[in-house]
């Protein structure tokens, strides 16, 4: 008896594509949204009018720039103004001194923010937690002025309250000018920016380790993990997207030594290792009116930064992490 081959099972049909939603019109959509449209136009105009607009300015840079004869009138003279700052003799010490500020503000003030971030997650007292977040969110509210002005008090040769302890310490009746002297003004740029911005970037990477899942910690505790592993391994994987994006946008900044800042503990005894593009750009342009010359210098500070944030968002993911863009 002859038995029939099964046949071959029917393919299934294939899943309907989802049918794609009609694009709301964008009349439509601006009445709809309305408000929150209404709340990004502050925004908007602020980048437009102080961001956008003051770009153009920077054809002075290309330019013998004169007042009296304004954008169009005066002469064009190409890169003359780059090749100034490329091969002056100021360049080479400016570069030095812009680059250490930046190498020792990423070594120390930018881990400055994740270290405290860490220790204020270990403490269990709520109390204790809130008041020194308090406390050390306070500096960032005081301007450069003032901090300048606390720094003088403390560390003054003639009235120096942290100088006069020394001194008592060290047994050591001379004076010890630390606003004056050359090695000493690196350390203190530090140590105020640290004491300024450490509290308030804490915010940030404190709001990202509230999102760690709880059970992570958890299970690490049933594999017998201790405090540091947890840290280790469950913490700093869960923060180093957030870390990863700060680093990128704080990269940017890398020649931003900040004028204020800088300006302020500048004296006629460190002005040479004082010195950065932001102060030098000052006394270019504004006490010996070479305008289009300072324009090209902070011109060449802008494309720098625009490549230090393109490089380091392609090595973070070169490096296996997400990312800015």
């Amino acid at each position: 008896m002859a038995t029939d081959l099964a046949t071959p099972p029917k393919a299934a049909p294939k899943a309907k594509k989802a049918k794609r939603a009609d694009r709301v019109p964008l009349g439509t959509a601006l009445v709809r949204y309305r408000w929150l449209y209404l709340m990004l136009l502050p925004g908007l105009a602020y980048f437009a009018i102080f961001k956008y607009l003051p770009m153009y300015g920077v054809t002075i840079a290309f330019q013998d720039f004169l007042p009296f004869l304004g954008y169009s009138g005066s002469p064009w003279v190409g890169f003359k103004h780059f090749e100034a700052l490329f091969t002056g003799g100021d360049f080479g010490k400016l570069m030095y001194n812009t680059l250490l500020l930046a190498l020792l503000h990423v070594l120390i003030v930018f881990p400055a923010p994740i270290i405290v971030a860490l220790l204020l997650n270990e403490l269990r007292l709520r109390i204790l937690k809130r008041s020194i977040q308090s406390l050390i969110y306070i500096p960032h509210f005081l301007s450069w002025a003032i901090v300048a002005s606390v720094t003088y008090v403390l560390f003054s040769a003639d009235f120096g309250v942290l100088s006069g302890w020394m001194r008592d310490f060290l047994h050591d009746t001379a004076k010890i000018d630390y606003m004056a002297q050359e090695e000493w003004f690196r350390p203190l740029i530090i140590l105020q920016q640290v004491w300024k911005m450490t509290g308030w970037g804490t915010i940030i990477y404190l709001a990202a380790l509230a999102g760690v899942d709880p059970n992570l910690y958890e299970a690490a505790r049933m594999d017998g993990a201790g405090r540091f592993r947890q840290l280790w391994h469950v913490t700093l994987p869960a923060i180093r997207p957030t870390v990863v994006v700060m680093a990128i946008l704080a990269s940017g900044n890398l020649l931003d030594s900040g004028f204020e800042q800088i300006w302020l503990m500048t004296t006629a005894l460190n002005r040479d290792v004082a010195n950065v593009f932001d102060t030098y750009v000052y006394y270019a342009g504004i006490q010996n009116a070479a305008i289009s010359y300072s324009t090209a210098v902070g011109l060449f500070k802008g494309v720098a930064g625009v490549i230090l944030i393109f490089g380091s968002n392609w090595l973070a993911k070169r490096l296996g992490q997400r990312g800015l863009f």
